[in-house]
């Protein structure tokens, strides 16, 4: 009682100091409200949860009456369920010039699907800085970020926000270099020469920032694991180290039909079994997997989502990849590739049974068709059609990334003390787990948005998008 006394006080004087204008409230009080905390708890009906200072200040059973007379914003929380924000855990914000208006696009896109924080996973590390003292200042709406910079690539990289790796020296020099600027950690992609693998591998450990990404090329999985590699995106190196034929694929000599036709099970098993005690994470990005072999399928002409897409993103830089996945990677048939999107969900459950962690990510925007914010929301779909409980699929985007980040003591979670990340549904996710797209509210560090906010917030992304 102490600490409510404290806080009308700290209330009164905002009131007392607002010299004319509106004091921001410092309280938020949902009431009556489902908590499903993503502990793995069972869902806790009848509960006010309190917000103050962007922390979770109380969570009390609502028939003692708590935060009935308090001042603050008050919510009807009956017949809503409460989760924590959601986490995109593989997103490209600034990709060079290939998605303009991102800072117009995707940040408030991200906020309206509930997606409180993402990972970027190679951009203009400068640009994403700015924009993250913007957001921590309250200047700007967006997610929380954690940020790699530019990817690291072969000596001729295929993207944009990316550096050139020749020889172990540039390898190391990169990691200093991103380190020194400030990166959160360091992303790999596919051409990087063997042993300018293993120097950036070195070069991390000894500079204490993890590497994740793809696992190269002319590396094994097994080996990317052993060498510490955090995080592994896309399946990339799965599919091949459970074959016997990986030695071929290393020289480049695959496709889908020989990853189906060489995949053993008992090879698969020793593999996951050495993820597992790795603790290599997996993103597999299965919206983005599933929509590129399938992209013969796929048009805007039916997707009400279109209409928060630039021209360009459309015309310009998903043509580009339209084009390159039609011609260069989807040599099989449709219904080969078809086949293979159901092996990904078997081999996706099959490592989460050997006890690999998982993440959620999409691969947004560069994954054609993959909506920044909404395809969050498909992906945990997708866990869910892996074999995943809607619990589990639910982790994947909120305590597992904040366990894979070191924040599961501020993030994650809805529990006493910590930062008050939440999204409010209308129906239960763990009753069906596209529920998550029927968000009722947003609350991003203790700053709420209804739902009449959140439309707002999707009409001036539209306006942004048709000009």
């Amino acid at each position: 009682m102490k600490r409510l006394f404290f806080l009308i006080l700290v209330w009164i004087r905002l009131c007392a100091i607002g010299c004319g204008q509106s004091p921001p409230v410092p309280v938020l009080i949902i009431h009556d409200v489902t908590v499903i905390d993503a502990t793995g708890a069972p869902a806790q009906p009848h509960r006010t949860v309190i917000v103050h200072d962007g922390r979770i200040e109380q969570i009390a059973s609502s028939a003692h009456g708590m935060g009935g007379k308090f001042p603050g914003v008050h919510v009807d929380g009956s017949g809503k369920y409460l989760i924590p924000g959601l986490w995109d855990m593989h997103v490209h914000m600034v990709f060079g010039t290939w998605f303009p208006q991102g800072k117009e696009i995707a940040l408030p896109l991200f906020i309206a699907n509930g997606v409180t924080g993402v990972r970027d996973m190679g951009g203009e590390l400068d640009v994403l800085q700015q924009w993250r003292k913007e957001i921590t200042s309250g200047t700007l709406i967006g997610p929380r970020m954690v940020i790699s910079g530019p990817m690291l690539d072969g000596p001729q990289p295929r993207f944009p926000s990316s550096i050139a790796i020749k020889t172990p020296a540039d390898g190391r020099r990169a990691v200093g270099d991103l380190k020194h600027r400030g990166a959160d950690f360091i992303k790999l992609q596919s051409l990087i020469p063997r042993d300018a693998v293993f120097a950036i591998a070195d070069e991390a450990r000894k500079r204490h920032i993890s590497f994740v990404g793809h696992v190269p090329d002319s590396v094994r999985a097994s080996e990317a694991s052993k060498a510490g590699q955090k995080s592994f995106e896309h399946l990339i190196g799965i599919f091949e180290g459970s074959s016997p034929l990986e030695d071929e694929f290393l020289k480049g000599a695959k496709n889908e039909t020989k990853f189906l036709s060489s995949y053993d099970p008992a090879r698969a098993s020793e593999l996951f079994a050495l993820l597992a005690k790795n603790h290599t994470w997996q993103c597999p990005t299965l919206v983005w997997e599933q929509g590129g072999n399938l992209i013969d399928e796929a048009s805007f002409a039916q997707d009400s989502r279109a209409k928060y897409v630039p021209a360009y993103w459309k015309e310009v830089t998903w043509k580009r990849f339209r084009d390159e996945i039609a011609h260069e990677f989807n040599t099989d048939d449709l219904a080969t590739r078809k086949r293979f999107v159901q092996k990904e969900l078997e081999v996706v459950n099959a490592m989460h049974r050997a006890g690999v962690p998982f993440l959620a990510g999409t691969d947004t925007p560069p994954g054609v068709y993959v909506f920044p914010g909404f395809s969050l929301h498909e992906e945990l779909q997708r866990f869910v059609a892996a074999g995943f409980t809607p619990m589990e699929a639910l982790q994947t985007a909120t305590l597992n990334p904040a366990q894979f980040l070191g924040m599961e003591d501020r993030l994650g979670t809805i529990e006493k003390g910590k930062l008050a990340d939440l999204v409010l549904l209308e129906a239960n996710p763990l009753d069906d787990i596209r529920n998550t797209q029927k968000i009722a509210a947003v609350i991003v560090n203790g700053r709420y948005w209804s739902r009449a906010d959140l439309d707002k917030m999707l009409a001036g992304v539209e306006t942004a998008a048709q000009n």
